[in-house]
């Protein structure tokens, strides 16, 4: 067995597998040690290198795309130190992180690991159930529905919808933005009913607004991921089932995330219906004149 042991964490490589387990220091990340033990069977891992650095290095391990929920999740938004991928490596240590990895390049070779995307996941993800308490709410996941309890400082339009209980059968894809600090993050359950909705995250009532506790609000990857290994794998679809691509509303799209292809005409049904909705909220008080007016003119621009 092939194995390397540091502060950051460990890897083991027997032959088959490479089980990484997070380091218990308090340098290393709350989400690493939170989402545990990562056993990552070979036949998932497209490549390893190791990166000597002038006092310590790093070791990465590169999975073929599609093998893991994590990263098809986050999507190569989720931070360096977080990534459970990437080991940093003491200077005197070097050689054995050299050995380790060359054991794994090894065993790519003899196995003929092909580096193709694949057919389906062969990671699992994080255990059901998980919760996460947020900054703007607590989102759980049982493996068959996706509850959100709205936070006491949630936007009053999220609260005034009450909880929501979304069936993972309904949803199309999730969409997830860490929250870095200096930008606010987000995490978005799209159904088939939204999936053109133009609402910011602070007054979707199908997403997180992620704006507290970075370190914290990091945990919610652990939902998106959860949920997408139970999604349909990306290789059995050619286009989301709504024609769109993730964006963040209310800014424009992502850089490198494409705009969403015009919407399907029974989706004025959907957006006639959510304007009754606020148009009832508006009426009883719960939400002011700005407010609706606001969120009236985001509906209406996904006509």
């Amino acid at each position: 067995m092939a194995e390397i042991i540091q502060r950051d964490g460990t890897w083991a490589f027997d032959g088959s597998t490479v089980r990484i387990t997070p380091g218990l220091h308090r340098s290393v990340p709350l989400f690493r040690q939170t989402y545990g033990e990562v056993s990552v069977p070979l036949e998932a891992v497209a490549g390893v290198g190791f990166e000597p650095e002038r006092k310590r290095g790093r070791l990465r391990l590169r999975l073929r795309e599609g093998a893991d929920p994590l990263l098809q999740a986050t999507g190569g938004r989720l931070p360096d130190t977080a990534d459970p991928y990437r080991l940093t490596v003491e200077i005197d240590r070097c050689g054995v992180a050299e050995y380790v990895a060359e054991e794994i390049r090894r065993a790519l070779l003899l196995d003929q690991i092909p580096k193709e995307p694949t057919e389906g996941y062969l990671l699992p993800g994080p255990p059901v159930p998980v919760s996460v308490r947020s900054s703007d709410g607590t989102v759980s996941f049982d493996g068959t529905q996706v509850r959100i309890d709205w936070a006491d400082a949630s936007d009053r339009v999220k609260r005034a919808t009450g909880p929501r209980i979304i069936d993972v059968g309904d949803l199309v894809r999730v969409e997830w933005l860490p929250n870095s600090g200096a930008e606010e993050g987000f995490l978005r359950f799209v159904t088939r009913e939204t999936a053109f909705s133009k609402l910011p995250p602070e007054k979707d009532p199908y997403a997180l607004d992620l704006w507290g506790s970075a370190r914290r609000d990091l945990l919610t990857a652990l939902i998106a991921t959860a949920v997408t290994a139970r999604l349909p794998h990306p290789s059995a679809r050619t286009g989301d089932a709504d024609g769109t691509a993730p964006e963040s509303a209310g800014s424009g799209p992502r850089p490198g995330i494409p705009s969403p292809a015009p919407p399907p005409s029974d989706h004025h049904d959907v957006l006639l219906r959510r304007l009754r909705e606020l148009g009832e909220l508006h009426r009883g008080g719960v939400l002011t004149d700005a407010e609706f007016a606001m969120t009236k003119a985001a509906v209406l621009r996904s006509f």
